[in-house]
């Protein structure tokens, strides 16, 4: 084993104390929520047999909060009680790799969550809408194999550039993300900040469309029933749908806010603003599982009924 820097002392922070606090609570309630999800359609996957494409989705999804939660309080845990532990090669670099492919694999799968909605709720006559709506369901499987690939990809970036600004002054006892250094952003660091930004970006611009998408459709379908007096069942899906959606975009976006000001402050120690998010980085994992629950009638009935 090989050090990066020396850590003597123990020293437990005002800033690390009220974090761990604040962020332990939150961090358990979000890994118990998607561990529900990830039990319940395990279960109905064992009775069925089969999995249609909206479980396959949420499992996905379910399976890569827990991670990102577990493994992002195990480090804050450590690095809190156990600092000198992160001065040992390759501990850092696997926590920051581990927790990168997490993360990524949570953004992509959200935002193709919301992107499936659409697809399947929004209607169009477009040919290329009509396609995606008969083959969406073919697609998925390869499109989860995808996002699995490009989040080993930013995993492996992840492990690469922690590697490199392991023994140049990382401050180890330092609560937060493992970007958080004194080391200037130069040519070596910059692709994973620039890599990372985009990936942010194109799951979030995902979402932007979807949802603009529903909101025309929604739009467009209460036009028409303007001259219907039957009360036609579609609507009502279309509003609930959109409910949901709604407020996925808004918990959504301000999660994608927090990850931006992370990559800003990434090199800023202890400052408020990296607080902030640290203690938000658990909120979104949490409140939109939750959700998902409380949206979907047999995860909700299984919750209520508990």
């Amino acid at each position: 084993m090989e050090a990066c820097h020396s850590q003597d002392k123990f020293n437990i922070t005002l800033y690390d104390a009220v974090a761990m606090v604040i962020i332990t609570p939150q961090a358990f309630a979000g890994m118990w929520i998607n561990a529900f999800i990830v039990s319940v359609l395990c279960v109905t996957w064992l009775k069925k047999k089969t999995f249609n494409s909206n479980e396959k989705i949420l499992l996905v999804l379910g399976c890569s909060r827990f991670g990102y939660l577990c493994t992002t309080w195990i480090y804050s845990f450590f690095s809190v009680i156990y600092p000198w532990c992160f001065s040992v090669h390759p501990i850092p670099q696997l926590f920051a790799a581990i927790q990168s492919f997490f993360n990524s694999y949570n953004l992509w799968a959200s935002a193709f969550l919301c992107v499936f909605y659409c697809i399947k709720i929004a209607t169009f006559r477009h040919i290329f809408f009509s396609y995606l709506k008969l083959k969406i369901d073919r697609i998925i499987p390869w499109l989860l194999l995808s996002f699995l690939f490009s989040s080993l990809f930013l995993c492996t970036l992840a492990y690469d550039f922690t590697g490199k600004i392991c023994c140049q002054n990382l401050n180890s006892t330092t609560l937060g993300n493992l970007w958080e250094s004194s080391v200037r952003i130069d040519e070596h660091i910059f692709p994973i900040f620039f890599i990372s930004g985009l990936t942010f970006a194109t799951a979030f611009m995902a979402v932007i469309f979807s949802v603009l998408l529903l909101l025309f459709s929604l739009w467009r379908h209460k036009c028409k029933m303007q001259t219907n007096s039957m009360k036609d069942l579609s609507m009502d899906a279309h509003i609930k749908a959109m409910k949901s959606i709604l407020s996925f975009f808004f918990i959504y976006s301000i999660d994608f806010t927090f990850l931006v000001l992370i990559l800003i402050y990434a090199t800023k120690m202890e400052n408020p603003v990296m607080f902030l998010t640290l203690i938000l980085q658990y909120v979104f994992p949490s409140v939109h599982s939750l959700i998902l629950i409380l949206s979907n009638p047999k995860l909700k009935k299984l919750n209520f009924c508990q």
